[in-house]
């Protein structure tokens, strides 16, 4: 993987990068629609390249690890081949999902003991076989395995957490030394920051994570229930260490606003369930606020959906018909939603982009908060 660092925000540390891999060339700052289980919700992948258009998606390790297997996903070839993706994909390491899983896991040196959700059998992951379960999945860019901390979180065991991943992920670069990769093209690891909401921890992490001089570096343990002051703090922070000639992946991060802030703070990639989750539910996402296309007061709106036009459902469907088939409980009416939201994080992230090798970007980022910011 290479990067290359095209321009800077002259009023923010917000960047402007290139990230080439054998799947081809990642625009940052980038969003990465969640395929959890080699899908993304409620969207076929012809509408996902041609319309929402991402470089790059994400899978899960955890999910996919159980469900279909990865002797399923080896046979096909990878999960590239499986899914019919010719693009990016980046793997979690499912230290995330793990962390959710907190009643049905145990957590010692060794790694994790946990309870499958689907049928109740017992599953132990370590740093060792998530990297091959990660080589065999196939994806671009792999995640150390680490432990995600609750919020709120204990300092002592915040710290004690964060040591323990550092541990691991020496045992994750270790292992992937001797497991070579299955299909013919290269795979690139970042590891993890730690360290809850303690800036000292932050730092002593960051400092950690940059000393082991990976092609990229992540930032994990945020998004989990902290107020948006602590997130954009910790990320500040952390920021501010990792190496500025790596890309900088802030985990699970999360509402349009939160992305541009985080932009403005030096990230380079991010994703969330959130477009996708928040479209199920009816809430759909614009450059002037959010609407909430459940409410009685869209059903004799027979504008488009979003005139902006980004993606070909915001203006072949009206309002009015949107809401008709939440009321109706079409699955149609989340699909159409999915796809809406998902195209505007991408533009938002790609007109970030713009602005910044523009230089204007901080005065444009100000006013997209408040214009998003808005229940419409």
């Amino acid at each position: 993987m290479q990067f290359n660092l095209k321009s800077t925000d002259p009023k923010s540390k917000a960047r402007a990068g290139v990230i080439t891999t054998d799947h081809g060339t990642i625009e940052t700052p980038i969003f990465m629609p969640v395929g959890t289980v080699g899908t993304v919700k409620g969207v076929h992948q012809s509408e996902l390249k041609n319309e929402i258009n991402p470089d790059i998606i994400l899978g899960n390790t955890y999910h996919l690890y159980l469900r279909p297997q990865t002797k399923i996903l080896e046979a096909a070839g990878g999960l590239h081949k499986f899914m019919n993706w010719d693009r990016n994909i980046l793997t979690d390491s499912g230290g995330y999902q793990v962390y959710s899983l907190s009643g049905r896991r145990k957590i010692n040196e060794e790694g994790v003991k946990f309870k499958s959700h689907i049928d109740g059998s017992t599953h132990f992951f370590t740093p060792e076989n998530v990297m091959e379960i990660q080589r065999t999945i196939g994806a671009d860019i792999i995640m150390a395995f680490d432990e995600c901390t609750p919020y709120p979180c204990d300092y002592g065991y915040a710290k004690q957490s964060m040591h323990m991943t550092h541990r691991w992920l020496k045992r994750c670069i270790s292992h992937l030394e001797k497991v070579p990769v299955k299909y013919g093209y290269q795979q690139t690891f970042f590891p993890i920051v730690q360290g809850s909401t303690y800036k000292d921890l932050r730092k002593q992490s960051a400092e950690f994570i940059a000393s082991v001089e990976a092609e990229g570096n992540a930032i994990g343990g945020l998004s989990v229930g902290e107020p948006a002051e602590e997130l954009y703090a910790m990320t500040d922070v952390v920021c501010d260490i990792l190496p500025e000639d790596k890309p900088r992946y802030l985990m699970g991060v999360g509402t349009p606003i939160n992305i541009l802030e985080n932009i403005a703070l030096g990230v380079d990639m991010f994703d969330c369930v959130m477009p996708t989750r928040n479209a199920r539910n009816g809430m759909l996402f614009t450059a002037h606020g959010t609407i909430n296309i459940k409410n009685k007061k869209w059903e004799n709106d027979f504008s488009p959906i979003d005139e902006m036009g980004i993606t070909y459902v915001d203006t072949l469907y009206s309002k009015a018909y949107l809401r008709h088939l939440f009321a109706a409980k079409e699955m149609l009416g989340k699909q159409i939603a999915s796809i809406h939201n998902l195209g505007f994080y991408l533009w938002l992230t790609r007109e970030a982009r713009k602005h910044i090798i523009a230089g204007d970007f901080a005065q444009w980022k100000d006013t997209m908060v408040k214009q998003m910011n808005k229940r419409l």
